[in-house]
């Protein structure tokens, strides 16, 4: 009778199909990293909320396309948790140094500029802000929301705004 302590040896096949299955399995693995990393989208967030503009179909708009239209245009753009966000263009060619953006305070609504008027026009109920985003008639009490704009080579971030509302000279009501 044999011992049944002792264990058969590894024949030719088992051996062969162990250094298989192992030469794949490394072979997977290592191709996998690289493979995530290419379906997966670029960072186009920072830590501090950060997010670079982007079209109405989710591709980053090169600041050059921007800044390449006069002073005094307001640019519509997906900002942060892609809210549409105006951007504007200063005298100096330059972006502001803050975006406002565009949902109205009464219900949300989304608005257009009014360039002849100069005004930010609600067209639901009829609330109108300055060029700054400060209400200038109801039924909204409360100024447009605010993000920070940067120019970063060419891309344009905007930041959550939660220091003082340079329009009021208060906390903002978003924070």
């Amino acid at each position: 009778m044999e011992n049944a302590l002792e264990s058969p040896s590894m024949s030719r096949r088992q051996l062969l199909n162990f250094l298989t299955g192992s030469v794949v399995a490394t072979v997977v693995g290592v191709a996998v990293v690289p493979a995530a990393k290419f379906f997966s989208p670029p960072s186009e967030t920072t830590e501090g909320g950060g997010m670079i503009a982007k079209d109405i179909l989710g591709n980053p708009i090169p600041a050059r396309q921007i800044l390449a239209e006069i002073s005094g245009t307001r640019a519509l753009v997906a900002g942060l948790a892609g809210e549409p966000t105006y951007l504007t263009i200063q005298e100096d060619g330059t972006l502001h140094p803050w975006g406002i953006v565009n949902n109205c305070t009464h219900l949300g609504c989304t608005f257009p500029w009014n360039g002849i008027d100069e005004e930010f026009q609600c067209p639901c109920h009829g609330s109108r802000y300055s060029d700054q985003g400060v209400v200038l008639r109801g039924p909204a009490n409360r100024p447009l929301k605010l993000v920070h704009v940067s120019v970063v080579g060419d891309s344009i971030w905007l930041y959550p705004w939660s220091e003082t509302d340079p329009r009021t000279n208060e906390k903002p009501w978003w924070v």
